[in-house]
Parts: C-alpha cells; structure tokens; sequence
C-alpha cells in the first residue's frame, strides 16, 4: 500500500485535485444558471397568467358589454314602432292645441305665467317666448319647471328652440342690442328641453331629433367655435356662453371626438358652475373624471373638486373633509398676506382680506350643508370664526383710515356739493347747475394778475384733486361791456382774462389779439337767463 503511493507522483495528485475543483465551479455555475433560469421562466408563466386572467376579464367585460348593447338595439328596434306612434298621437294633439290658441280670443290669462308660456310655445311665438323668459330672471326657479310643461305641448320643440336661442346664440343677432347677458335663458331652455325630446319608450338615452334639426344645431356649434378666436380663446369668452354651448351640445346629441379637448378646456375653466360635472359625464368623461378632480386640486378649486368627485361617484377616493379643510388653511393663508401687504391702505388691505376670508366660510358651510357633512364637519367654529370678521369689519368701518380716499360725491377743492349724478341724462342735455349762484367779483387794483393760456374750450382744468366739479366759466374774448347781450350785462359780472400791464377795471378795454373776429351775442340757454355759454363737461356725460 504504501508503495503504491510512492510510485503516484504529487504532480498528479495536484493536477486530480484541480480538475475535481473545476468540475466543482461548473456544477456551482450550471445550478446558479439553472435557479436563475427557473426563476425567469416562472416569472413569465406568473406574467402569462396575469394577462392571460386580464384577457379573459376583459373578454367577458366585452360580452357583456356587447349583450347589452345588442339588447339595447333590438329595445330600440322594436320600440320605434310605438315611439313612433306615441309621436303622431302628441303631434296631433298639439296640432289641434296649436289651432284652438290661434283662433282663441281669450285673454283671462294674461296674468298667469304658465299659460302665458304655453300660449306663446303653442303658437310658436320664439320672440316673445324668449322675452318673457328674459324679463322673469327672479323667478329662475319657477321657469324651470314651468319651461318644460310650456315645451312639451309645442308643435315641433327641437325646432322652436333653435329659433328661441338663436337670436343670441352664437353671436347676437337682434336689431336692437343690450348690455344684458342672455346666455341663462339659453341655459334654461336647452335643460328644459332635454326630457321633452326623450324617448317615450327608452327615455333620454335616445332624443327624438329630426335629422335637419340636428345639422343646424351642428352648424350653431361650428360657428360658436369659429368666434371663440376673435374673443381670444376661452379665458375671453363669457361663462353663460360657454355654458350655453356646451349644453346645446349635450341637448342635440352632437358631441364629435374632435372636440373632445376642446370640451375638457371649457369643462374645467368653468368647473365653479353647478352644471359643469353632470355636463362632463353626458360628454363622456367617465374614465377622465379621476384626472379632471385631481387638476382641479392642483389649481386650489377644492370646492369644484368635491362637486366633481360626488358627481361621479369618487367621494371615497377624494374624501370631502380634508379637501374643506385644506382650502380654508389656504383660504386663511391668501387673506393674511393681503392683509399684510403695504403698497395699500390698512384699511382697504384688511377689509379686502377678511372678505375673501367670509366668502371661503360660508362656500364651505353651503358644501357642508349641500352634502350632508354635519356628522363629519360641525359648522359651529366657522360660524363663530365668521362672527369674529364680521365684528372686525364693523369696527373697521367706525373707525376710519387716514389714507382713506374722500366721498366721491364731495367737492375736493371747496367742499361745496356735487351737481346730481344723472345730470348729462337730462331732455336735450340741458346743464342743470345744482350749485348757488357765482359771487360778484372785486377785483384789487393793485393786485395784478398774469394772463395764464386760454383753453380752446372757454374753461379751465378740474381742481388738484381731479375734482368732477364744472370748471368756472370765463369770457375768453374780453369785449367791451356795450357789446355784450343784454342777458350778458344783466348777469352777476366774471373777469375776463387781464392784460399785462394790467388796465384800469373800469375801462374794460378789449385785449388785443391776432384773431379779429366780430362781437359774439350768446343767447339764453336752456331756459337759464345766465347770459353764459354752455361748457361741456365731461364728467356728467358718462
């Protein structure tokens, strides 16, 4: 034995060694490639499963997606029928309605405003509709239930609607044109008209709209957004108008994929409108809702926010206490770097803050209320923190400022009144002066005064204050008392402008000038025997 291992040289017992430890590594190396394959391909097979399972989820989503909407067909199918005879029944018993306030003489119901829209609807009477609707904006609440009952007794309502609506939408077409913003009428009557053109069998999810109706409201819509241009894009265009095409869009069924941004934009410039979520949902929102509500946090509309979220259906995703909470911190955050500015008075800088301030308080409180948050949010601190500003704001108003600007309606040179403020709206603009008589004038012979230059208008510039005073009316000619009109020599005497060297008083000599121009007479004026010339001021003619 111990021969055998003489003759095994070390060499080969080294060289043994080192192919066994080789052999060791690639067994090591081929079990590691091994794990690390095995747990790639387990990973596939797990991610596999987990679309192979998404697959199948959304294949029966689609099914039943597709069952129902193949039911939905066929219900509409089959119920064309009898929507279309339920149609002919109404159209004819409007028809005859239409015939009997036609030839009808009656006039008891001048004073009910639900006949009266009646009358006017049956007969198709858009413009007086229209005024009516206009002229009865405290009663909002009352038209909006009274406008759809007055519709649906109308001949064609599609149709009578586009007419309504289109004297001032899109673009204001009435001969004789007003300040008055008319977008909440259009508002109104596009939302009473959204359950008169449903589906009697299917309800809203179908609008009985004629095919040309629907094109002309298409052709309303395209020109609306051809002048949002001019306007200078959304943040130039007023909230009811935009309001207004957005709902005319909904009401027609006229929504096109290419303007869904366009929707979107509008949607969220005006989210603070009531009507701007439900609006969002009928334009097919749904899935964007999420990042809609989280944009309007973003930009601190946390009240617009909760409105969306209730709307939708994300309340639990956005819970309501936190978003009240964080906008009265910021809400109390904004009002105390206004108060704390300098570049204003403290009295208006303070008063301006507190106000925002209530205004944030009692928007909460109406959310609270509107949502049924008592439970959760008890009004009782903001009502007190609300006392506490408003007590605040009273004694900021028993206490006036130094740097408080004077009452508009005080003269700032002399303090003598101010003349009335519809004074330029007079008949034939005749100024009427509420200010007492011009004094009679001594003039100091040793007093000399140096002529200043002459306005071309015959009057001097307003005070230092820019007082809205009229300004004293002078003679800028300087003729002779003898030439003057007899209403001139009877009136209270006004120097005319001196000469330097100054002249005796009593000689009224004219003052030389490079304009000769014969002696003007100024007739009585606007029944004032004054002998003055009017003066134009520009104050009054506002």
């Amino acid at each position: 034995m111990g021969s055998a291992a003489e003759l095994i040289p070390s060499s080969a017992v080294r060289e043994s060694f080192e192919t066994l430890e080789k052999q060791r590594e690639l067994i090591t190396s081929c079990t590691a490639l091994w794990k690390e394959l095995s747990d790639h391909f387990s990973t596939l097979e797990r991610g596999l499963q987990l679309r192979s399972d998404s697959l199948r989820s959304r294949r029966e989503s689609l099914d039943a997606s597709t069952k129902r909407t193949l039911d939905s067909l066929n219900r509409r199918e089959h119920s064309i029928d009898t929507s279309v005879r339920i149609a002919l029944a109404k159209l004819e018993d409007r028809r005859l309605a239409a015939l009997h306030a036609l030839s009808s003489t009656d006039s008891a119901e001048a004073d009910d405003l639900s006949a009266k829209l009646r009358s006017l609807s049956t007969k198709m009477d858009t413009e007086g509709f229209f005024d009516l609707l206009a002229s009865k904006k405290k009663e909002v609440d009352v038209l909006r239930s009274e406008v759809p009952v007055a519709l649906a007794d109308c001949i064609d309502p599609a149709k009578f609607v586009i007419d309504a609506i289109s004297m001032v939408f899109p673009v204001d077409r009435r001969v004789v044109k007003t300040s008055n913003d008319y977008g909440w009428v259009c508002v109104l009557i596009l939302e009473s008209l959204v359950p008169v053109l449903a589906d009697p069998q299917l309800g809203e999810s179908r609008s009985l709209v004629t095919v040309a109706v629907k094109e002309r409201a298409k052709e309303m819509a395209d020109e609306w957004k051809g002048g949002l241009e001019k306007l200078g894009g959304i943040d130039g265009t007023k909230p009811s108008s935009a309001h207004a095409f957005l709902q005319h869009v909904v009401t027609f069924g006229i929504a096109v994929k290419e303007d869904k941004e366009l929707y979107r934009m509008l949607i969220l410039a005006f989210a603070w409108r009531r009507q701007m979520p439900k609006l969002a949902l009928l334009l097919g929102f749904e899935d964007s809702m999420t990042d809609m509500i989280e944009e309007l946090i973003n930009k601190g509309q946390h009240l617009d926010a909760i409105n969306f979220a209730y709307e939708a259906g994300l309340q639990d995703k956005f819970p309501p206490i936190p978003l009240l909470k964080s906008f009265l911190k910021d809400s109390k955050k904004t009002a105390s770097s206004i108060s704390e500015e300098r570049s204003s008075p403290v009295r208006s800088t303070t008063y301006n803050g507190g106000r925002r301030e209530q205004s944030a308080i009692r928007a909460v409180m109406k959310c609270i209320e509107d949502r049924n948050l008592e439970a959760e949010f008890p009004v009782q601190n903001l009502q007190k923190r609300l006392e506490q500003l408003e007590k605040v704001k009273a004694e900021k108003k028993k206490s006036p400022s130094p740097n408080s600007p004077a009452n508009k309606r005080t003269r700032a040179n002399n303090g003598g009144p101010m003349p009335p403020a519809k004074a330029g709206r007079l008949t034939n603009n005749a100024y009427v002066s509420s200010f007492p008589a011009a004094p009679t004038y001594v003039r100091s012979p040793s007093h000399h005064t140096y002529p200043a230059a002459a306005s071309p208008y015959g009057q001097v510039g307003n005070g230092a204050y820019g007082s809205r005073s009229p300004p004293a009316i002078r003679d800028p000619y300087g003729y002779p008392a003898e030439e003057m009109s007899p209403h001139a020599r009877g009136a209270p005497y006004l120097p005319a402008p001196l000469q330097y060297p100054p002249v005796a008083p009593a000689s009224f000599a004219p003052a030389p000038t490079s304009y000769p121009s014969p002696p003007m007479t100024y007739p009585t004026y606007g029944g004032y025997s004054n002998g003055l010339a009017p003066a134009y001021q520009q104050g009054y003619y506002r």
